[in-house]
C-alpha cells in the first residue's frame, strides 16, 4: 500500500503546475521520520528537486506539502528546513496499511525479478573445525540468502570446500605426529582436534591416506556445525570437482585465447595491476602447478555457466587483497563489474568479565563455533552477529549474551513475542479473538506508534539487500520491542468490560507478533511462545 501511496504522490506533483514544466523530477522516496517527529513518513524529495527546479528546497516543500495533504490517505502534512516533508497518515489508511501481509506467506522461489544470486560464505579450509569468524560470515550469509528469497528473489547458498592442493599432505603430517604422540610439524595444524582424530584412525589405513581421512572427517564436522547453526547451503561445491573437469586447463586456454595473460620468469600472470589490483597474479608458477587463483576464476566461471547473474562472496577479514584480483578476474571473464560483489566482514573480539578472550589459531587455542554456540545459544550468537555492519569490528560480550534480561538484545525482542503468545492465551480462556483489523478510532498514542512502525518492515528488508548487511533488520526488531514494551505498559490490551477495544488491540498484537517472528526467522533465531 506504501508503493501506491508513493505512486499517487508522485502523479500528483507531477501533474501540478508548480512543477508541470518540469519533464524530468527525482522519484518520491519514503524514509521513516527522526524519532523526534511527530510523522509517519518523511521525504528528501524537496531537496533532490531543488537543484533542477532552481529553487528554494523550503519553498518546493512548501508547495508540495500543500499538494500532498489534499490526499484522502494523509492526515496532515508539514515541511521542516532545508526542505524536509512530513507526512502523517490518516488512521484508517494506516491500519490498513499496517495490517499488508504479502510479505509473510511469499514463496521462498524468486518471481519477481529476474535475478538469479549466488552467494557464497563461510568456505572454511577443511583443515579444522569452524571458528568463531566463520560463525559472523555464516549468520551474514544466511541472513542474506532468507532476506532476498523473503523479497521474491532468486537466492542460492553455496559452500567452497578447498580440497585440492598440499592441505592434505600437511594435514596428513600433522595427523601422523599427533598418533604418535609428537608435535606437528611448525608449519603444520596444531589444533588439539586432531589429538581425538588421531584416536580414530582406521586400523590399516595407510598413512599417505592420513590427510585424505582427516579432511574428511572435518569437512563432515564442519557441515554439522552448519546445521546446528541452522545455516543451510544450496550446495557443498568441492575445488577437487574443478579438477576432475579440466576446469583450470580450460578457463587458461580461454584466457590465452582473449590474451589477457602473459609469460614471465617462466610463469603465466594474469595483469590485475591494470584494474586496480596493487600488481600482477601468477596463475601458474614456473614448476607448472597452479595457483589458487587460477581455480578461484574457474570456480567463478563456473558460477556463471550455472545461470547466476550475481554472485557475492562472503569473505573473512584478511581477505582485503583479493578483491580487486577477483573484480579484474570477473572483467577478464567477460562479465559486467556489477555482477559480482564481495563483502569483507571484520573481526570478532569475544569479551568475558570485561577483558578480551586471547585466541591463537597457530597454537591451536582458537574458540570453536561449536564451543561458542554451546556456552551462549545459537539464538544469541545469530542475533549477535546479525546485529553490526559487516565492515565493522564485532565486541561479543558473553556475559550479556548470557543474560535473560532485557540488557540482552536478543531477549529483549524474543520476549516480546512470549509475551503476545501469553496475551493471546489469556484471551481465549476469556472467549476474546482478535478483530478482522485494529479500529481506527480508538487508538491509543502508544499503538499508533506501533502501528506506524510496521509499515517499515518490508522497506526495511529492502535496505537489508541494498546495503548486504541484516544489522538493519536487528535494528527495525529491537526499535520495534521498544515500542511494544511501551504500549504494553501504558495500554491495558485485555479488559473485560470493552469487548470491542479488546478484540482491536488483540489484532495490533497480532501483527507485531506476526513481524517479531518473521524477523527473527530471517536471521535464524527463534521465535519462543514461553521465556
Amino acid at each position: 500500500m506504501l508503493s501506491n501511496l508513493r505512486n499517487k504522490i508522485q502523479d500528483r506533483l507531477t501533474k501540478d503546475p508548480y512543477f508541470a514544466e518540469f519533464d524530468i523530477l527525482p522519484q518520491v522516496e519514503f524514509a521513516p521520520p527522526p524519532s523526534h517527529i511527530d510523522a509517519d513518513i518523511s521525504l528528501v524529495w524537496a531537496m533532490a528537486c531543488a537543484k533542477a527546479l532552481r529553487k528554494n528546497p523550503l519553498d518546493i516543500a512548501k508547495k508540495a506539502a500543500k499538494v500532498i495533504e489534499q490526499l484522502d490517505e494523509v492526515a496532515q502534512c508539514d515541511f521542516l528546513a532545508p526542505g524536509f516533508i512530513n507526512i502523517k497518515l490518516d488512521d484508517t489508511f494506516l491500519v490498513e496499511a499496517a495490517r499488508d501481509r504479502r510479505l509473510k506467506d511469499r514463496a521462498t522461489a524468486g518471481t519477481q525479478n529476474k535475478e538469479k544470486i549466488l552467494i557464497e560464505f563461510v568456505s572454511a579450509n577443511p583443515t579444522g573445525p569452524l571458528h568463531v569468524a566463520s560463525g559472523r560470515g555464516a549468520s551474514l550469509g544466511d541472513s542474506l540468502v532468507k532476506i532476498h528469497r523473503a523479497l521474491g528473489i532468486a537466492c542460492d547458498a553455496e559452500y567452497y570446500i578447498n580440497d585440492a592442493g598440499n592441505q592434505a599432505q600437511l594435514l596428513g603430517e600433522s595427523l601422523k605426529a599427533r598418533a604418535q604422540g609428537k608435535e606437528p610439524p611448525e608449519n603444520g595444524y596444531h589444533g588439539e582436534y586432531l589429538i581425538d582424530l588421531a584416536k580414530r584412525i582406521p586400523e590399516g589405513l595407510p598413512e599417505s591416506e592420513y590427510g585424505r581421512f582427516a579432511m574428511e572427517e572435518i569437512i563432515k564436522t564442519q557441515q554439522e556445525d552448519m546445521k546446528a547453526f541452522d545455516v543451510e547451503f544450496t550446495r557443498w561445491f568441492r575445488e577437487s570437482e574443478l579438477h576432475k573437469e579440466k576446469a583450470l586447463d580450460k578457463i587458461l586456454d580461454l584466457l590465452k585465447k582473449q590474451n589477457k595473460v602473459y609469460e614471465k620468469d617462466g610463469a603465466v600472470w594474469l595483469g590485475t595491476s591494470a584494474d586496480h589490483d596493487d600488481k600482477d597474479r601468477v596463475l601458474v608458477r614456473a614448476d607448472g602447478r597452479p595457483t589458487y587463483f587460477l581455480a578461484d576464476i574457474a570456480y567463478h566461471k563456473n558460477k556463471y555457466d550455472r545461470g547466476y547473474t550475481k554472485l557475492i562472496d562472503i569473505l573473512g577479514a584478511d581477505h582485503h587483497g583479493y578483491v580487486p584480483r577477483m573484480e579484474a578476474a570477473v572483467k577478464a571473464l567477460g562479465k559486467e563489474p556489477h555482477s559480482f560483489k564481495a563483502i569483507i566482514h571484520q573481526l570478532v573480539h569475544l569479551i568475558e568479565n570485561g577483558e578480551k578472550v586471547k585466541m591463537s589459531k597457530r597454537a591451536g587455542t582458537f574458540i570453536t563455533l561449536r564451543d561458542l554456540t554451546q556456552d551462549v545459544g545459537r539464538d544469541a550468537c545469530r542475533f549477535f552477529f546479525a546485529g553490526r555492519t559487516p565492515n565493522a569490528h564485532l565486541n561479543f560480550d558473553l556475559n550479556i549474551a548470557k543474560k535473560r534480561s532485557n540488557e540482552n538484545p536478543v531477549f529483549y525482542v524474543q520476549y516480546v513475542h512470549a509475551r503476545i503468545c501469553s496475551i493471546f492465551n489469556t484471551a481465549k480462556e476469556k472467549g476474546f479473538e482478535p478483530l478482522a483489523m485494529t479500529e481506527p478510532g480508538n487508538i491509543s498514542k502508544q499503538e499508533r506508534a506501533l502501528l506506524s512502525k510496521m509499515l517499515w518492515f518490508k522497506k526495511t528488508l529492502e535496505t537489508c539487500v541494498k546495503d548486504l548487511s541484516p544489522h538493519h533488520l536487528t535494528s527495525y526488531l529491537t526499535e520495534l520491542a521498544s515500542l511494544f514494551h511501551a504500549f504494553y505498559d501504558s495500554s491495558r490490551v485485555i479488559d473485560e468490560s470493552d469487548e470491542k477495544t479488546t478484540r482491536s488491540r488483540l489484532f495490533t498484537c497480532q501483527l507485531v507478533q506476526e513481524r517479531i517472528a518473521k524477523g527473527l526467522e530471517l536471521i535464524g533465531v527463534s521465535a519462543p511462545e514461553h521465556m
